[in-house]
């Protein structure tokens, strides 16, 4: 999804809940929609800070619980790490953290989902939703 119209369901999101669109937390919406990595709050709130937007970490937290709610956010919560965030309009896939230094990867393999349905088939349940977290560090 684009950038505007993730930023734009986003909005439509918030005010379904009666949440009203400033010009803070549409800067913050657009922030969240264009990052291509995993923020959390803190890092959300920075972005939107730099970008002009004179928006209080409280509501950098408030925005993300309501659009958790809403079911267009995702929060992700790591081993270790402050919540996460990302869209939840994009295709399934699985995460790889990097215990050394944070990053969140994301990927997806065929082998793995074949392997998750047929353990569950084995033992009589089919997947409904799943998450695969792997904690990597790179070999030496």
């Amino acid at each position: 999804m684009e950038i505007e119209s993730r930023a734009q369901a986003f909005e439509d999101a918030l005010r379904r809940v009666g949440v009203r669109i400033t010009r803070q937390r549409a800067a913050l919406l657009r922030v969240l929609a264009d990052a291509e990595d995993h923020p959390d709050a803190t890092q959300l709130h920075q972005r939107a800070m730099a970008a002009g937007a004179g928006v209080s970490l409280a509501t950098v937290y408030r925005t993300l619980a309501a659009l958790e709610t809403q079911g267009v956010i995702q929060k992700l919560e790591f081993e270790g790490e402050p919540a996460r965030f990302e869209p939840a309009d994009g295709n399934h896939h699985d995460h790889m953290i990097d215990v050394e230094t944070g990053e969140v990867m994301e990927f997806v393999n065929e082998r793995i989902e074949r392997l998750q349905a047929e353990i569950a088939a084995e033992m009589g349940y089919e997947i409904v939703r799943h998450r695969l977290e792997l904690y990597v560090r790179r070999r030496r």
